[in-house]
């Protein structure tokens, strides 16, 4: 086989293929393993609350690690023409999931209608929207590119603020989980404005998010007293300030490098979902200043990397697929550790790869085997070029080149 044929048979409808970035593996895991070190050292006292066997909140985190690694691998062999057949699919499983949650009856232990449950297996349907959301969204701003009708109010905007009113009424009011409505805003608002949403509308958009987040908020006794409780939780540590404050205690008492593996206090029954929520907390006060150091870089080199592959993504859709990952999965570290910090109030949102629970794990970790995938076919950057090449690399409409040895300019890509 020749030169021209061995080019010819690693290309496909993406792109030229061409070594992953396995990094975004390494660093993936690395977050999994810190929630599993972590769960496995609170496990007994966790155990001992609920009346169950000591190894049953880590067999269940590592059956959802398992679940995650698996998903991971079976997305990141999908093609993207693949995931634009799933959307309408993955939309009626989302629609179904979230009627049956709304139908099925709040318990102590199921306090909201966000959970699916069959038997002993349950999962939150908004992760299933989350993704469904991601990708439908992507698709839906790269066809308005190639068209040529991002400005466009009944084509682009109205339908925009349709997914807003939907999503927005769904989890927010019926599901009364502002948390993960805050995250669905997030993705839908960073995807709309790197698509190249006009400015003004995209103001709009946010005046939209503002007012609806007032009303949540205003409207609803117990989110009044949690914004009341994070502009002075310590006014009442012993009943609606209780978490913000044993979350706080459980920090300060980490110091430079912790009280140690399995020496937790705040995991033993003083920080409610010490496992879930409240994670972070726990983890701090376990390996200190130093161990929050190692996680908050782990967070900000995976950051890294979806920034890298954004910018290199090799059309608009991938592009936009990773900014709403970005959004995504920041989103969600920036509310939980900065909850548990007093910097913003309890959300009720789990710190992604780290927390206990099957249902995120599974899902971010099928987000990021679609960037993965994605990642192999990433073009080169216009900086990365000999400065002789330079010159004849157009810029794209998002400042930076992204013109690639074998990918035409961003404006004449779908």
């Amino acid at each position: 086989m020749n030169r021209a044929a061995r080019q010819r048979s690693v290309t496909t409808e993406e792109g030229r293929k061409h070594r992953p970035d396995y990094l975004l593996v390494v660093l993936s895991v690395c977050l999994l393993v810190i929630g599993l070190i972590v769960v496995f050292a609170i496990s007994p006292g966790l155990a001992a609350q609920r009346g169950v066997d000591s190894s049953y909140f880590v067999s269940k985190q590592l059956i959802a690690v398992g679940l995650g690694i698996a998903t991971f691998f079976i997305t990141s062999r999908l093609s993207r023409a693949t995931w634009r057949r799933l959307i309408k699919p993955l939309i009626v499983v989302a629609i179904i999931a979230t009627i049956i949650a709304l139908l099925l009856p709040v318990t102590p232990e199921y306090p909201a209608h966000r959970w699916v449950r069959l038997g002993g297996f349950s999962l939150q349907a908004v992760e299933i929207i989350k993704l469904a959301l991601l990708l439908g969204l992507s698709y839906f701003f790269a066809a308005r590119i190639k068209s040529g009708e991002m400005g466009s109010k009944d084509k682009t905007f109205k339908p925009l603020l349709i997914v807003l009113g939907v999503v927005g009424a769904v989890v927010a009011v019926l599901q009364s989980d502002l948390g993960s409505a805050g995250v669905l805003m997030a993705m839908i608002g960073a995807i709309a404005f790197v698509a190249g949403l006009p400015m003004k509308r995209v103001l709009l958009f946010a005046c939209v998010i503002a007012i609806g987040t007032f009303l949540a908020i205003s409207t609803s006794e117990y989110r009044r007293d949690r914004f009341a409780t994070y502009l002075n939780p310590e006014r009442d540590c012993q009943n609606e300030g209780y978490q913000a404050c044993q979350a706080l205690i459980a920090i300060g008492s980490g110091g430079l490098i912790g009280k140690g593996f399995q020496a937790s206090v705040a995991g033993y029954g003083y920080t409610p979902e010490a496992a879930n929520d409240s994670i972070f907390a726990v983890y701090s006060e376990m390996f200190g200043f130093v161990g929050v150091c190692v996680l908050l870089g782990l967070f900000l080199a995976l950051f890294s990397r979806l920034k890298m592959i954004i910018e290199r993504a090799p059309d608009n859709e991938s592009r936009l697929i990773v900014t709403g990952v970005l959004a995504w999965i920041g989103f969600q570290a920036v509310v939980n550790i900065g909850a548990m910090a007093g910097l913003l109030p309890l959300k009720g949102i789990t710190l992604p790869l780290v927390s206990y629970g099957g249902t995120s794990i599974i899902f971010v970790s099928a987000a990021l085997g679609i960037v993965f995938h994605i990642s192999k076919y990433t073009t080169f950057t216009v900086n990365e070029l000999p400065q002789t090449e330079r010159g004849q690399h157009a810029h794209s409409a998002y400042g930076r080149g992204h013109r690639g040895a074998y990918h035409t300019p961003v404006s004449r890509r779908a």
